[in-house]
């Protein structure tokens, strides 16, 4: 058996301490030390294939024993391969001519070089044996929420560790706008995306994406975790506003109100997740028509014409319902198309013979500030159209407003009766 130093000993007790850490099967151990010896052994000889190396991880032992044949003295053409008679005769006096001479090899007399080339060569093969077993651990659970914490905060991304001491991603574009991390913050997240680029893993999670809120409601809903109730779709605008779609297969089950839960304890929970994000729970149906109708709610429509090949649906509404569908930022009419599908157009529903009425300047609140209305209105204006007659000086000098200011307010109010 090798008589192990210092340098030894410490090399197959780091290796112990990984296989300990990273839970690597015995074989994989096995393999990986013998072929870090065999690296080396080939870089001093020229080849390993005359040389059996054993290894003992669990106790930090090790055997390396090269295999010669016997020739005639002064007959040797490749001494790592051959030996003479009566060199191999003062090992054992009986051997002869033709036989095989299996002799141990005390590695540490190759010298300290030797030793930290071996070291090298372990530490790589370990670490490339880290790396892929990370990727391995992670690549399977795409889709999978995992708790961490915050270690590290750049610009662009965070770095998180969580319970197994494994570094996870979370970049910019995959935070809610309203998250603002710490060190040591506890983190949820959807794991999105793992890579393997050049042997270097990385797993990327996310809190914007689709699949983030998916899983919070399988966690939060039994019905969908057992199969009830199945989620068909989800639109969401992170931080703002999402829309779910949901299906029974159980006619007594009420799949808004299950996702919902009493008085709102269920979603309560995901919604405090998603920074208040607010979550419409709609039924789906097959039926294009009545499916984008219950995705504009609460807008009330008046009727829809399809083209199924372009995918777009003209929708018709009552002028006081044309802001409802829209929403704010265009958030509702956008979640709606997203949801569905369908490229969405709205348009005013006047009947024949009916004039289109005027509308109260507060019915703009979702898409203008509400102190611009209150100056608006200090100066006797209280509906849209009332704004539109009104000189443009008059709005910027009463109402003290600037120029840009009120030809945004112009242009929305226009839009409104176009």
């Amino acid at each position: 058996m090798a008589k192990k130093t210092d340098n030894t000993v410490s090399m197959v007790d780091t290796f112990k301490e990984f296989k300990e850490t990273k839970n690597i099967d015995r074989t994989t151990l096995m393999s990986v030390l013998e072929d870090s010896f065999r690296s080396v052994i080939a870089r001093i000889y020229g080849s390993d294939e005359n040389f059996k190396v054993i290894v003992n991880p669990d106790k930090g032992d090790f055997e390396i024993y090269r295999n010669r044949v016997v020739v005639a003295d002064g007959m040797v053409e490749d001494e790592n391969k051959e030996i003479e008679l009566s060199e191999a005769q003062k090992i054992e006096p009986d051997y002869e001519v033709g036989e095989d001479v299996s002799e141990p090899i005390d590695f540490n007399r190759f010298g300290r070089r030797a030793i930290l080339t071996l070291r090298q060569t372990l530490a790589s093969k370990i670490l490339d044996l880290e790396h892929e077993s990370q990727y391995n651990k992670f690549k399977d659970r795409v889709g999978e929420i995992v708790s961490a914490e915050v270690y590290q905060t750049w610009k662009r991304e965070v770095l998180l560790i969580d319970d197994e001491n494994n570094e996870l991603l979370l970049p910019k574009t995959e935070q809610i706008s309203r998250d603002n991390y710490r060190k040591g913050d506890s983190v949820r997240a959807v794991i999105y995306k793992v890579t393997n680029d050049n042997n270097n893993p990385k797993v990327y999670v996310s809190r914007t994406h689709p699949d983030f809120l998916r899983r919070l409601l399988e966690n939060e809903v039994p019905e969908i975790a057992e199969g009830l109730i199945t989620i068909h779709n989800i639109a969401r605008l992170p931080g703002e506003r999402a829309k779910i779609a949901v299906e029974s297969y159980d006619d007594r089950i009420d799949p808004v109100g299950a996702c919902v839960g009493v008085k709102g304890a269920r979603i309560h929970g995901i919604v405090r997740e998603l920074c208040n994000e607010n979550l419409d729970v709609i039924n789906y149906t097959t039926n294009t028509k009545l499916f984008i109708q219950r995705a504009l709610a609460p807008a009330q429509i008046s009727s829809i014409s399809l083209n199924e090949e372009t995918k777009k649906a003209e929708v018709y509404l009552r002028p006081e319902e044309v802001s409802l569908a829209i929403g704010r930022n265009g958030a509702n009419i956008k979640l709606a198309s997203m949801l569905t599908g369908y490229t969405i157009d709205v348009f005013r529903d006047i009947p024949e013979g009916e004039e289109e009425e005027d509308i109260y300047l507060d019915e703009f609140n979702d898409e203008i500030d509400q102190w611009i209305i209150d100056a608006i209105k200090s100066i006797g204006f209280d509906t849209a159209k009332q704004v539109i007659n009104a000189p443009r000086e008059m709005l910027i000098n009463k109402a003290d407003l600037e120029e840009e200011t009120v030809d945004h307010i112009l242009e929305i109010l226009r839009a409104e009766f176009e």
